[in-house]
């Protein structure tokens, strides 16, 4: 396949180069530099509810939706926290743009799960957008050679400029529920669309995160051959940690990281220069310096236990351990720690917003999208109570009733 987008000059380096960044430090370092203009344009993007096109391709250029793809195939392999740094830096400028970003970053992370040869056709590029949803909504029914995909999905962030749309379906064979191979009475898999075969519904008139396009999506009577299927518990290409079942979900905390970093220092700024006739300097305030030292020690608390929860994998992994040799307190400290980064996010942001009283709700304010943006993602379901339910009952030696997000496939 072609990719549809077309590559784009960019900001380039220093030193006159363009083209998407090759490397670690450059990806990191490009999309810093892109958080300032992101910014700038966050309310433009709000209010056509997708990302602009010229805003995906300088998100191209960051490098950032290469960065999961291994170093055989020309990619930076960028660790899990290398990654969420990347999101950070680029939440910081817009969430929305952050999460698109997030999503479409899995590309790489996918081909791990696809034969190499397939992986190579599919990403001939390797700055390709993958977008969907992979709970299984959809119906597919088997036929020879591959499946007959249908259905209508939810939640398509970045599907209105994806190359790829990956989604969720259960198996069907002759109109009836086929069972999986684990004795599970319906069996799912995950599906590869080319994006030109996706009719995209303009439903996305959502409190936050407007600028994602997460819209509806459907697709008709689409074959999908055996090979751009896959499930997370069968790695085809690669080894390692980022050759993981819950991968994709490792630099999703980069979001309310990203954005809660943006809010403390906005407020900061302000409270720094602030001075009001009646109550003088808001920097004197007693109530302003317990509210941002109080949300400092919570961002920094909650940042420090993701690096440190990924960090820790990254080493047993990386020493060629896997996921079992973990800990059950440092295998749920993962998803924990992810969740509990979305919801601090959520509440520092809430904090500041009422430290800044009437001057956070317009929607001028950078404050009042924060505010939307971090209650919409704290809708997901890494932010959700059945995240603490299935690292709880990990932790009890119960059943998950999430266990992907623990990596367990079984």
């Amino acid at each position: 396949m072609t990719a549809m987008h077309t590559q784009s000059g960019g900001a380039g380096t220093d030193d006159g180069s363009t083209g998407p960044a090759s490397t670690a430090v450059e990806i990191l370092a490009r999309a810093k530099a892109l958080a300032p203009t992101l910014r700038e344009r966050a309310a433009q993007i709000e209010s056509e509810r997708r990302l602009p096109t010229d805003v995906v391709e300088m998100l191209r250029d960051t490098g950032v939706f290469r960065m999961g793809f291994d170093r055989t195939r020309g990619g930076p392999e960028l660790n899990s926290m290398r990654q969420t740094e990347v999101i950070e830096a680029l939440s910081y400028g817009d969430a929305g743009a952050g999460w698109c970003a997030m999503i479409g970053s899995d590309s790489g992370l996918y081909a791990r799960f696809l034969e190499e040869s397939v992986a190579k056709e599919m990403f001939d590029d390797l700055d390709m957008v993958t977008a969907g949803l992979l709970f299984p909504t959809g119906r597919a029914e088997m036929v020879p050679g591959g499946y007959r995909l249908t259905g209508r999905w939810q939640f398509g962030s970045g599907v209105t400029h994806a190359d790829w749309v990956v989604s969720g379906a259960f198996l069907y064979r002759d109109g009836r529920p086929e069972p999986g191979p684990d004795g599970d009475p319906h069996d799912s898999r995950l599906f590869f669309v080319s994006r030109a075969d996706v009719e995209v519904i303009d439903t996305w008139h959502s409190t936050g995160l407007a600028g994602s396009g997460s819209c509806d999506y459907t697709i008709t009577d689409v074959f999908v051959p055996e090979e751009r299927t896959l499930t997370f518990a069968t790695v085809r290409n690669g080894e390692g940690p980022l050759s993981q079942p819950e991968v994709h979900m490792r630099n999703m905390p980069g979001v309310p990281l990203g954005v809660a970093r943006a809010a403390l220092d906005h407020a900061r700024e302000i409270a720094s220069t602030r001075v009001s006739p009646v109550t003088g300097a808001m920097a004197d305030d007693y109530r302003t310096q317990v509210t941002i030292a109080d949300c400092e020690a919570d961002y920094a608390a909650t940042r420090h236990a993701v690096y440190a929860a990924m960090r820790r994998q990254h080493d047993v992994l990386a020493a060629g351990g896997t996921l079992a040799d973990l800990t059950p307190d440092e295998r749920a400290a993962l998803p924990l720690s992810r969740r509990h980064a979305f919801r601090t996010a959520r509440s520092i942001v809430s904090r500041l917003y009422d430290l800044l009283q009437t001057g956070a709700i317009y929607r001028r304010s950078p404050m009042d999208r924060w505010l939307r943006d971090t209650n919409t993602m704290c809708q997901h379901v890494v932010a959700q109570d059945r995240i603490l339910q299935s690292a709880g009952a990990h932790l009890l030696g119960g059943k998950p009733s999430f266990a992907l997000s623990l990596g367990i496939t079984g």
